[in-house]
């Protein structure tokens, strides 16, 4: 998820506009969902309220705007992303077709809990779109993590380490079909040897929503790869109580993200793709024994 050269200055405009976009459905909602009296109830009310004391609504009208209005802040973590994005050279690697794709979901299922694998220029960006809601981010790099803390200091971030390299991924995609990793349960109890089992415990926890896998590192042979973090991430929906988890891999143009989301993340899954993300939407089978692997 970091970035490793600059976006065109488009891409930064277009992102701004997405996020002035989102403030104002969020004001607009919050003033209709507002419990609000009729303008000639209003005025009733003050001129008889000597007599019938205060009134029911605590809603405050704004002192400037019209009787049918209320004041409404900006969420800080939409601020803070605002001034963010538009005080940086720096965005997001995913493009505005990609992240849109995310961005979908989450307007649907936010606020809810959403774990991304990878911390990034794009990280606030996503706290944002999940306002209310819990995102996790793992990173494997202890410097990177340090180096975005300190600018962005309120995202939720983990180290994590992994053990795999990509040159090695014909051999595990190969013990990943063996029975033993068609068993769904807790990755910390899981048999198979692409299960992730040094998370913290509250990763494991959490029944998570929405994962986004944006890492670790994946370019060259000797790169960690994200065969454990695909396998893991199918195995962390598939053992959630009920309901359904929607996955998100990036940079699917490579061998291993190509071939990895498709076998355990699953074609029979798979929802969408847009350039270089795909999404699939993959269901608990906890809640009904004997469903296959894939379907």
């Amino acid at each position: 998820m970091k970035s490793k050269t600059p976006f065109s200055i488009n891409l930064k405009l277009i992102l701004l506009c997405f996020f002035f976009l989102l403030l104002l459905i969020l004001v607009t909602r919050s003033s209709f969902s507002s419990s609000q009296q009729p303008i000639s109830e209003t005025h009733l009310s003050n001129s008889t309220s000597t007599t019938q004391g205060p009134q029911s609504s605590t809603a405050t009208p704004c002192p400037s705007l019209p009787l049918s209005q209320t004041c409404t802040k900006t969420p800080p973590s939409l601020a803070n992303a605002l001034i963010h994005y538009a005080t940086t050279n720096i965005t997001p690697q995913q493009t505005f077709k990609e992240i849109s794709v995310s961005a979908r979901i989450l307007a649907k299922k936010s606020p809810c809990n959403f774990l991304v694998f990878g911390l990034g220029h794009d990280s606030l960006m996503w706290t944002s779109l999940n306002h209310g809601g819990r995102t996790v981010f793992l990173e494997e790099d202890k410097s990177w993590i340090e180096q975005i803390l300190e600018r962005l200091p309120t995202l939720e971030s983990y180290h994590v380490e992994y053990d795999t390299k990509v040159h090695q991924a014909d051999q595990l995609i190969k013990i990943g079909m063996e029975e033993n990793c068609k068993v769904v349960s807790d990755p910390r109890f899981s048999r198979c040897q692409l299960a992730l089992k040094g998370f913290p415990s509250e990763v494991y926890d959490i029944e998570w929503d929405l994962i986004m896998v944006d890492a670790p590192t994946g370019y060259h042979d000797n790169a960690p790869g994200r065969m454990s973090a695909i396998y893991t991430a199918g195995l962390m929906a598939r053992n959630r109580e009920e309901g359904e988890t929607d996955v998100f891999v990036h940079d699917v143009d490579r061998v291993v993200e190509d071939k990895f989301s498709n076998a355990f993340l699953c074609e029979g899954y798979l929802t969408e793709q847009e350039g270089r993300i795909r999404h699939f939407t993959i269901p608990s089978h906890r809640a009904l024994l004997g469903r296959p692997f894939c379907p």
